[in-house]
């Protein structure tokens, strides 16, 4: 692929020898310098599609960095897959003068500014302590040519739009641009105006397709009985990694004291978690010392564990794509997986919009869907009547069961 030979050394000792369609895409056009937009789902490989066309760059470069100052820089959304990023490009750079840094938030922030303060040839950042640092002249970024905006549409979602367009105003205009996303939200197309130019778009899966050996189901199920079918379920593999999510910091704890209660041994991370806490929960959970590691969507992205089997969604998002990036935590690396969704009255809405992205219907494992009923406080309007299921003012809808059907110990036929 035009790679220089040092590198392909570095990949073959990790035993890489065959590029992901992402990779095969994106890195000969990034070789010939041109901006990339790509657009793949996580876990197709999109780290190596930037990192190595960014470290073949950075090897033709001479000389070091100056102080405060860095040579490329890439952007993401969150604290772990900054982590991850860092981790995947040390290996790569092995041997060289290359020099990679991390900065994110939640430690503290001077040991960063003395680490910058000798200049960097690759800096990995969340955009949020990126600006920290900015704004106390710990950096520059007027001598950074290469720019990397990863999972770029989950830092729009995390309210990075006004930091990102900063950013965008901070950088040099003679530079090279890759913007990786899995999904294109309307403000996309701005961002992408804004960093790239007459970029190369490379597009190895639709947005909202999850990976081929990931087999999905629904349990329709009351809200209060979801603890009682989780821990059933996961009875089912107590020795199997497992990754449960949920919508809230606070209810995330909650249900991990109820699993330890009930004799698993379990973690949860979540944005109100120190740096530390995640990275310990993390790595318990890679090691195996933990099975059942409890999220909200801080940890749908970018978190690579091969051996997770089973992604429990207890709790269905309010961003159907975030679906897809919860149970592509599952199905690494070609391997297959599980993905178990619980619907409570409240959710057929959720449920319905994660169907029409995907474009297919989740099969049933029990229960039976829950039906909209129109709200008999509602205003006639004209002869039809009231919508189904609607409420003046985008209130809640009241649904009930269409017929019995439960969670229960049928789920064990799932």
């Amino acid at each position: 692929m035009g790679l220089p030979g040092p590198l392909v050394k570095k990949l073959t000792a990790q035993g890489i020898s065959e590029p992901t369609p992402i990779q095969s895409h994106a890195i000969p056009h990034a070789l010939d310098g041109h901006d990339i937009m790509g657009l793949a789902q996580t876990g197709t490989g999109k780290t190596l599609a930037f990192g190595l066309p960014l470290v073949a760059g950075l090897m033709e470069q001479r000389g070091k960095p100056a102080p405060k100052t860095v040579r490329s820089l890439i952007l993401a959304p969150t604290r772990e897959l900054v982590g991850q990023i860092k981790d995947a490009l040390i290996p790569l750079v092995a041997g060289t003068p290359i020099k990679v840094g991390m900065v994110v938030g939640g430690v503290g922030i001077n040991p960063q500014i003395n680490r910058l303060a000798r200049g960097l040839d690759v800096l990995v950042a969340t955009p949020g302590r990126l600006l920290d640092l900015l704004d106390r002249g710990a950096l520059t970024l007027d001598q950074t040519r290469f720019l990397v905006l990863d999972e770029a549409d989950q830092m729009l979602d995390l309210g990075f739009i006004h930091a990102l367009r900063k950013i965008a105003g901070l950088l040099p205009a003679e530079r090279q641009t890759m913007l990786f996303s899995a999904t294109m939200p309307k403000q996309m197309e701005e961002i992408a105006a804004s960093y790239l130019t007459h970029p190369k778009r490379v597009q190895v899966s639709p947005p909202g397709k999850a990976a081929d050996k990931i087999t999905q189901c629904v349990h329709f199920i009351a809200k209060a009985e979801k603890p009682n079918l989780l821990i059933e379920l996961l009875d089912a593999h107590r020795d199997e990694l497992a990754l449960v999510f949920g919508r809230t910091k606070h209810g995330s704890d909650k249900l991990a004291r109820r699993l330890e209660q009930a004799g698993y041994a379990v973690a949860a991370i979540h944005g109100n978690k120190s740096q530390g806490q995640r990275e310990r929960a993390l790595k318990a959970f890679r090691d195996g010392e933990v099975t059942v590691l409890v999220a909200t969507d801080v940890a749908a992205r970018g978190l690579d564990i091969p051996d997770v089997k089973h992604v429990y969604n207890y709790e269905l998002p309010n961003v159907p794509e975030n679906y897809v990036h919860r149970i592509g935590r599952t199905a690494r690396a070609g391997r297959d997986g599980m993905a178990v969704a619980f619907c409570a009255p409240d959710e057929m809405g959720e449920l319905k919009d994660i169907q029409k992205v995907m474009k297919l219907t989740i099969p049933v494992a029990s229960g039976r869907a829950w039906e909209e009923l129109p709200d008999p406080t509602a205003k006639p309007q004209g002869r039809k009547g009231p919508a189904r299921g609607a409420k003046p003012g985008g209130g809640p809808r009241r649904r009930r069961r269409r017929g019995g059907g439960g969670g229960g110990s049928r789920a064990k036929a799932a």
